[in-house]
Protein backbone atom coordinates (compact mmCIF):
# COMPACT_ATOMS: atom_id res chain seq x y z
CA UNK A 1 0.00 0.00 0.00
CA UNK A 2 1.12 3.10 -0.65
CA UNK A 3 2.07 6.15 1.44
CA UNK A 4 -1.24 7.99 -0.34
CA UNK A 5 -3.43 5.25 0.19
CA UNK A 6 -2.52 4.72 3.88
CA UNK A 7 -3.34 7.87 4.20
CA UNK A 8 -6.48 7.92 2.82
CA UNK A 9 -7.45 4.72 4.89
CA UNK A 10 -6.75 6.55 7.94
CA UNK A 11 -8.78 9.46 7.01
CA UNK A 12 -11.83 7.95 5.73
CA UNK A 13 -11.35 5.73 8.83
CA UNK A 14 -12.17 8.69 11.15
CA UNK A 15 -14.52 10.96 9.12
CA UNK A 16 -16.22 8.30 7.34
CA UNK A 17 -15.76 6.84 3.41
CA UNK A 18 -17.55 8.91 0.96
CA UNK A 19 -21.06 7.36 -0.20
CA UNK A 20 -20.88 5.27 3.50
CA UNK A 21 -23.79 5.15 5.21
CA UNK A 22 -24.26 7.12 7.96
CA UNK A 23 -26.52 5.75 11.19
CA UNK A 24 -29.59 8.95 11.81
CA UNK A 25 -30.09 10.58 15.20
CA UNK A 26 -32.48 9.69 16.92
CA UNK A 27 -34.42 12.99 15.98
CA UNK A 28 -33.93 12.38 12.40
CA UNK A 29 -34.96 8.57 13.05
CA UNK A 30 -38.30 9.87 15.08
CA UNK A 31 -38.64 12.91 11.77
CA UNK A 32 -38.47 9.91 9.67
CA UNK A 33 -41.10 7.99 11.36
CA UNK A 34 -43.48 10.64 11.66
CA UNK A 35 -43.82 11.65 7.48
CA UNK A 36 -44.22 8.32 7.06
CA UNK A 37 -46.76 7.51 9.40
CA UNK A 38 -48.61 10.29 7.72
CA UNK A 39 -48.02 9.44 4.03
CA UNK A 40 -48.86 5.39 4.80
CA UNK A 41 -45.74 4.80 3.12
CA UNK A 42 -44.44 1.02 4.44
CA UNK A 43 -40.84 1.36 6.23
CA UNK A 44 -38.25 0.43 3.18
CA UNK A 45 -36.15 -0.85 6.06
CA UNK A 46 -35.71 -4.41 7.02
CA UNK A 47 -35.62 -4.68 11.01
CA UNK A 48 -36.56 -7.44 13.74
CA UNK A 49 -39.87 -7.87 14.58
CA UNK A 50 -40.76 -8.22 18.32
CA UNK A 51 -42.07 -11.37 18.27
CA UNK A 52 -39.01 -13.16 16.57
CA UNK A 53 -36.36 -12.74 19.59
CA UNK A 54 -39.05 -14.53 22.07
CA UNK A 55 -40.19 -17.02 19.71
CA UNK A 56 -35.98 -17.84 19.22
CA UNK A 57 -35.90 -17.69 22.56
CA UNK A 58 -38.76 -20.05 23.09
CA UNK A 59 -37.21 -22.40 20.78
CA UNK A 60 -34.15 -22.02 22.95
CA UNK A 61 -36.07 -22.94 26.11
CA UNK A 62 -37.90 -26.03 24.44
CA UNK A 63 -34.50 -26.89 23.06
CA UNK A 64 -33.16 -26.62 26.81
CA UNK A 65 -36.36 -28.77 28.26
CA UNK A 66 -35.75 -31.39 25.63
CA UNK A 67 -32.25 -31.58 26.61
CA UNK A 68 -32.95 -31.57 30.12
CA UNK A 69 -35.96 -34.53 29.81
CA UNK A 70 -33.39 -36.70 27.86
CA UNK A 71 -30.43 -36.48 30.73
CA UNK A 72 -33.63 -37.38 33.11
CA UNK A 73 -34.78 -39.91 31.36
CA UNK A 74 -31.43 -41.87 30.32
CA UNK A 75 -31.04 -41.48 34.52
CA UNK A 76 -34.35 -42.23 35.79
CA UNK A 77 -36.47 -44.33 33.31
CA UNK A 78 -38.51 -46.21 35.70
CA UNK A 79 -39.31 -43.28 37.91
CA UNK A 80 -40.29 -41.07 34.71
CA UNK A 81 -42.28 -44.34 32.76
CA UNK A 82 -44.22 -43.49 36.68
CA UNK A 83 -44.86 -40.37 36.03
CA UNK A 84 -47.06 -40.68 32.75
CA UNK A 85 -49.07 -43.80 33.33
CA UNK A 86 -49.32 -47.02 34.91
CA UNK A 87 -47.68 -49.41 37.14
CA UNK A 88 -46.85 -51.64 34.29
CA UNK A 89 -44.85 -51.04 31.39
CA UNK A 90 -45.83 -50.06 27.83
CA UNK A 91 -46.12 -52.96 25.32
CA UNK A 92 -42.98 -51.37 23.48
CA UNK A 93 -40.77 -52.92 26.18
CA UNK A 94 -39.95 -49.52 28.25
CA UNK A 95 -39.57 -50.05 32.03
CA UNK A 96 -42.38 -50.04 34.54
CA UNK A 97 -41.77 -47.00 37.18
CA UNK A 98 -40.19 -48.28 40.16
CA UNK A 99 -42.81 -49.23 43.14
CA UNK A 100 -42.96 -46.14 45.80
CA UNK A 101 -45.70 -47.35 46.99
CA UNK A 102 -48.43 -50.24 47.02
CA UNK A 103 -49.73 -51.31 43.73
CA UNK A 104 -53.46 -50.90 43.27
CA UNK A 105 -54.16 -53.62 40.19
CA UNK A 106 -51.90 -55.96 38.61
CA UNK A 107 -49.83 -55.27 35.68
CA UNK A 108 -51.85 -55.44 32.08
CA UNK A 109 -52.58 -58.42 29.93
CA UNK A 110 -48.80 -59.08 27.66
CA UNK A 111 -48.72 -60.63 23.89
CA UNK A 112 -48.92 -64.05 24.76
CA UNK A 113 -45.13 -64.87 23.63
CA UNK A 114 -43.12 -68.53 25.03
CA UNK A 115 -39.88 -67.30 26.62
CA UNK A 116 -36.74 -68.06 24.45
CA UNK A 117 -33.29 -68.48 25.88
CA UNK A 118 -32.62 -65.42 23.71
CA UNK A 119 -35.56 -63.43 25.42
CA UNK A 120 -36.28 -64.93 28.73
CA UNK A 121 -38.97 -62.49 30.09
CA UNK A 122 -40.90 -61.89 26.56
CA UNK A 123 -44.60 -62.41 27.02
CA UNK A 124 -44.33 -61.22 30.85
CA UNK A 125 -45.14 -58.19 32.53
CA UNK A 126 -41.39 -58.97 34.38
CA UNK A 127 -39.75 -57.45 31.03
CA UNK A 128 -40.48 -54.70 31.92
CA UNK A 129 -39.35 -54.55 35.31
CA UNK A 130 -35.56 -53.98 37.05
CA UNK A 131 -32.80 -55.93 37.08
CA UNK A 132 -31.50 -57.48 40.41
CA UNK A 133 -31.06 -55.18 43.45
CA UNK A 134 -32.16 -52.25 40.97
CA UNK A 135 -35.76 -53.05 41.04
CA UNK A 136 -36.28 -53.25 45.26
CA UNK A 137 -37.45 -49.44 45.82
CA UNK A 138 -35.97 -47.77 49.15
CA UNK A 139 -37.47 -45.31 50.68
CA UNK A 140 -35.98 -42.43 52.19
CA UNK A 141 -34.82 -42.16 55.68
CA UNK A 142 -35.44 -40.20 58.76
CA UNK A 143 -35.20 -40.69 62.55
CA UNK A 144 -36.93 -43.51 63.67
CA UNK A 145 -37.35 -45.02 67.10
CA UNK A 146 -33.87 -45.18 68.81
CA UNK A 147 -32.26 -44.59 65.07
CA UNK A 148 -31.42 -41.34 63.42
CA UNK A 149 -31.54 -40.61 59.82
CA UNK A 150 -28.18 -42.02 58.79
CA UNK A 151 -28.76 -45.33 60.77
CA UNK A 152 -32.26 -45.76 59.59
CA UNK A 153 -30.86 -45.02 55.85
CA UNK A 154 -28.31 -47.66 56.65
CA UNK A 155 -30.50 -50.23 57.89
CA UNK A 156 -32.38 -49.84 54.75
CA UNK A 157 -29.28 -50.24 53.04
CA UNK A 158 -28.61 -53.45 55.19
CA UNK A 159 -32.15 -55.09 54.91
CA UNK A 160 -31.78 -54.72 50.65
CA UNK A 161 -28.58 -56.27 50.99
CA UNK A 162 -30.17 -59.62 52.97
CA UNK A 163 -32.50 -59.67 49.72
CA UNK A 164 -29.89 -59.30 47.28
CA UNK A 165 -27.75 -62.20 49.26
CA UNK A 166 -30.82 -64.26 49.86
CA UNK A 167 -32.22 -63.71 46.85
CA UNK A 168 -29.70 -62.79 44.00
CA UNK A 169 -26.56 -64.33 44.96
CA UNK A 170 -25.50 -67.10 41.99
CA UNK A 171 -23.58 -69.09 44.27
CA UNK A 172 -26.82 -69.01 46.18
CA UNK A 173 -28.93 -69.66 43.56
CA UNK A 174 -26.41 -72.71 42.73
CA UNK A 175 -27.64 -74.37 45.63
CA UNK A 176 -24.71 -73.00 48.12
CA UNK A 177 -24.70 -71.84 51.57
CA UNK A 178 -25.94 -68.21 52.13
CA UNK A 179 -23.19 -66.84 54.06
CA UNK A 180 -23.46 -62.84 53.30
CA UNK A 181 -27.19 -63.51 54.30
CA UNK A 182 -26.37 -65.30 57.28
CA UNK A 183 -24.17 -62.78 58.25
CA UNK A 184 -26.73 -60.31 58.70
CA UNK A 185 -28.90 -62.56 60.69
CA UNK A 186 -28.54 -61.50 64.85
CA UNK A 187 -26.65 -64.51 66.23
CA UNK A 188 -28.97 -64.53 69.22
CA UNK A 189 -32.06 -65.29 68.05
CA UNK A 190 -32.48 -68.64 68.95
CA UNK A 191 -35.51 -70.08 66.77
CA UNK A 192 -33.82 -68.56 63.78
CA UNK A 193 -30.73 -69.95 64.20
CA UNK A 194 -32.76 -73.43 64.97
CA UNK A 195 -34.34 -73.35 61.85
CA UNK A 196 -31.22 -72.61 60.02
CA UNK A 197 -29.11 -75.43 61.09
CA UNK A 198 -32.45 -77.35 60.16
CA UNK A 199 -32.95 -76.13 56.85
CA UNK A 200 -29.28 -76.15 55.60
CA UNK A 201 -28.75 -79.62 56.84
CA UNK A 202 -31.73 -81.76 55.89
CA UNK A 203 -32.04 -83.39 52.46
CA UNK A 204 -36.11 -83.74 53.20
CA UNK A 205 -37.24 -79.88 55.15
CA UNK A 206 -40.56 -79.98 56.13
CA UNK A 207 -42.46 -77.22 55.41
CA UNK A 208 -41.39 -74.91 58.31
CA UNK A 209 -37.80 -75.53 57.94
CA UNK A 210 -37.75 -75.49 54.28
CA UNK A 211 -34.62 -73.14 53.34
CA UNK A 212 -36.76 -71.69 50.29
CA UNK A 213 -38.67 -69.54 52.71
CA UNK A 214 -35.82 -66.97 53.46
CA UNK A 215 -33.22 -68.54 50.10
CA UNK A 216 -33.58 -68.98 46.74
CA UNK A 217 -31.80 -72.22 45.48
CA UNK A 218 -31.98 -74.65 42.22
CA UNK A 219 -30.66 -77.72 42.41
CA UNK A 220 -27.73 -77.69 39.78
CA UNK A 221 -27.82 -80.96 38.62
CA UNK A 222 -32.04 -80.02 37.36
CA UNK A 223 -31.75 -76.40 36.31
CA UNK A 224 -29.70 -73.49 35.46
CA UNK A 225 -30.49 -70.11 34.77
CA UNK A 226 -30.73 -68.35 31.91
CA UNK A 227 -28.67 -66.31 31.76
CA UNK A 228 -27.30 -63.52 34.65
CA UNK A 229 -30.69 -61.54 34.94
CA UNK A 230 -32.95 -62.12 37.18
CA UNK A 231 -35.91 -59.59 37.57
CA UNK A 232 -37.16 -58.21 40.66
CA UNK A 233 -39.89 -55.58 41.68
CA UNK A 234 -41.02 -54.41 45.12
CA UNK A 235 -39.84 -52.02 48.35
CA UNK A 236 -39.24 -51.65 51.62
CA UNK A 237 -41.00 -49.70 53.88
CA UNK A 238 -40.41 -49.33 57.88
CA UNK A 239 -41.81 -48.12 60.91
CA UNK A 240 -40.97 -47.70 64.69
CA UNK A 241 -41.22 -51.44 65.89
CA UNK A 242 -41.23 -52.89 69.39
CA UNK A 243 -39.11 -51.40 72.39
CA UNK A 244 -38.31 -48.63 69.82
CA UNK A 245 -36.52 -51.14 67.35
CA UNK A 246 -36.68 -49.72 63.36
CA UNK A 247 -38.95 -52.88 61.40
CA UNK A 248 -38.23 -52.97 58.05
CA UNK A 249 -40.91 -54.64 55.93
CA UNK A 250 -40.24 -55.90 52.39
CA UNK A 251 -41.94 -56.83 49.94
CA UNK A 252 -40.43 -58.43 46.37
CA UNK A 253 -41.25 -60.19 43.60
CA UNK A 254 -38.20 -62.39 41.86
CA UNK A 255 -38.62 -63.48 38.44
CA UNK A 256 -35.93 -66.37 37.69
CA UNK A 257 -35.90 -68.01 34.04
CA UNK A 258 -34.55 -71.33 34.06
CA UNK A 259 -33.89 -74.10 31.66
CA UNK A 260 -33.29 -77.75 32.30
CA UNK A 261 -29.90 -78.34 33.21
CA UNK A 262 -28.62 -81.01 30.74
CA UNK A 263 -30.41 -78.88 27.66
CA UNK A 264 -28.06 -76.63 25.79
CA UNK A 265 -29.99 -76.58 22.33
CA UNK A 266 -31.03 -73.86 21.00
CA UNK A 267 -34.56 -74.20 21.37
CA UNK A 268 -34.74 -75.40 25.01
CA UNK A 269 -37.23 -75.38 27.08
CA UNK A 270 -37.38 -71.93 29.35
CA UNK A 271 -39.80 -72.21 32.61
CA UNK A 272 -40.00 -68.80 34.81
CA UNK A 273 -39.94 -69.36 38.73
CA UNK A 274 -41.99 -66.46 39.92
CA UNK A 275 -40.90 -66.01 43.49
CA UNK A 276 -42.85 -63.44 45.87
CA UNK A 277 -41.17 -62.71 49.70
CA UNK A 278 -42.20 -60.69 52.62
CA UNK A 279 -39.64 -60.36 55.10
CA UNK A 280 -40.29 -58.65 58.30
CA UNK A 281 -37.11 -57.39 59.97
CA UNK A 282 -36.27 -55.78 63.19
CA UNK A 283 -33.12 -53.42 63.71
CA UNK A 284 -33.39 -53.82 67.37
CA UNK A 285 -31.91 -51.35 69.95
CA UNK A 286 -28.72 -53.29 71.62
CA UNK A 287 -29.82 -51.30 75.17
CA UNK A 288 -33.18 -53.79 75.14
CA UNK A 289 -32.39 -56.48 72.91
CA UNK A 290 -29.00 -58.66 72.87
CA UNK A 291 -28.03 -58.30 69.40
CA UNK A 292 -24.69 -57.71 67.77
CA UNK A 293 -23.63 -54.70 65.53
CA UNK A 294 -25.02 -54.56 61.77
CA UNK A 295 -27.10 -57.85 62.69
CA UNK A 296 -30.95 -57.60 62.62
CA UNK A 297 -33.98 -59.95 64.13
CA UNK A 298 -36.63 -61.81 61.60
CA UNK A 299 -40.03 -61.08 62.92
CA UNK A 300 -41.60 -63.20 60.46
CA UNK A 301 -40.97 -64.66 56.74
CA UNK A 302 -43.58 -65.61 54.17
CA UNK A 303 -43.43 -66.98 50.43
CA UNK A 304 -45.28 -67.36 47.28
CA UNK A 305 -44.29 -69.20 44.17
CA UNK A 306 -45.21 -70.47 40.97
CA UNK A 307 -43.58 -72.99 38.77
CA UNK A 308 -41.17 -73.50 41.90
CA UNK A 309 -42.52 -77.20 42.76
CA UNK A 310 -46.12 -78.76 44.25
CA UNK A 311 -44.52 -81.44 45.76
CA UNK A 312 -43.41 -81.82 49.06
CA UNK A 313 -40.68 -80.04 49.78
CA UNK A 314 -37.11 -80.69 49.09
CA UNK A 315 -34.98 -77.08 49.84
CA UNK A 316 -35.18 -76.42 46.03
CA UNK A 317 -37.26 -74.75 43.15
CA UNK A 318 -38.65 -77.74 41.28
CA UNK A 319 -39.46 -75.96 37.58
CA UNK A 320 -41.67 -78.49 35.90
CA UNK A 321 -40.09 -79.05 32.61
CA UNK A 322 -42.27 -80.86 30.16
CA UNK A 323 -44.36 -82.31 32.40
CA UNK A 324 -47.24 -81.30 34.96
CA UNK A 325 -46.20 -81.08 39.23
CA UNK A 326 -46.77 -83.81 40.67
CA UNK A 327 -49.59 -83.02 42.31
CA UNK A 328 -52.74 -81.77 40.59
CA UNK A 329 -53.52 -77.85 40.85
CA UNK A 330 -56.88 -76.59 42.49
CA UNK A 331 -59.10 -74.98 39.79
CA UNK A 332 -60.85 -73.34 41.87
CA UNK A 333 -58.03 -71.13 43.32
CA UNK A 334 -56.49 -69.17 40.70
CA UNK A 335 -53.75 -66.64 40.98
CA UNK A 336 -51.76 -64.02 39.29
CA UNK A 337 -48.10 -64.63 40.12
CA UNK A 338 -47.63 -60.84 38.74
CA UNK A 339 -50.48 -59.01 41.21
CA UNK A 340 -48.61 -57.17 43.65
CA UNK A 341 -52.08 -55.48 44.73
CA UNK A 342 -52.97 -58.23 46.89
CA UNK A 343 -50.95 -59.33 50.00
CA UNK A 344 -49.58 -63.12 49.69
CA UNK A 345 -52.17 -65.29 50.18
CA UNK A 346 -51.01 -67.45 53.95
CA UNK A 347 -53.71 -69.53 54.28
CA UNK A 348 -51.40 -72.67 54.28
CA UNK A 349 -49.29 -71.20 56.87
CA UNK A 350 -46.12 -70.19 56.05
CA UNK A 351 -46.20 -71.22 52.20
CA UNK A 352 -49.23 -70.31 49.15
CA UNK A 353 -49.55 -70.99 45.17
CA UNK A 354 -46.97 -73.63 45.13
CA UNK A 355 -46.70 -75.72 48.14
CA UNK A 356 -48.52 -77.18 51.08
CA UNK A 357 -52.17 -78.22 50.69
CA UNK A 358 -53.01 -77.95 47.33
CA UNK A 359 -51.38 -75.10 44.49
CA UNK A 360 -53.04 -72.86 42.91
CA UNK A 361 -53.31 -72.56 39.51
CA UNK A 362 -50.93 -69.65 37.92
CA UNK A 363 -53.05 -67.48 35.54
CA UNK A 364 -49.75 -66.39 33.48
CA UNK A 365 -46.23 -67.52 34.20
Amino acid sequence: MSDEEWERFLRESVTGAAGAPVEPSARAREVERRLRERSGQPDGRRTYSPARPRRRTGWYMTGLVAAVALLVVGLFPQQVVGWFGGDDGGQDGAPSAAESEGAREAPGAEPDLRPTLAEPFRGSPAAHWADGAAGITVPPARATGWMDAAQVERALRQSRDFLVAAGLDSRVLRGERPTKAIALLNPHQQDVQEYLRTALSSTAPAPETDPLLLFSRFRPEHARLVGDVVKTRGRLTYREGKRGAVEVTADVTFVYPVTPAGDGGRDAEVVRTIVRREVVMSWDDPAEIITEPGTMSLVSYALDMTNGGCSEPTGYFVPPFGTADERPADEARQVDPYDRSKPIDTSNGTTAAGEGEGCATATRS
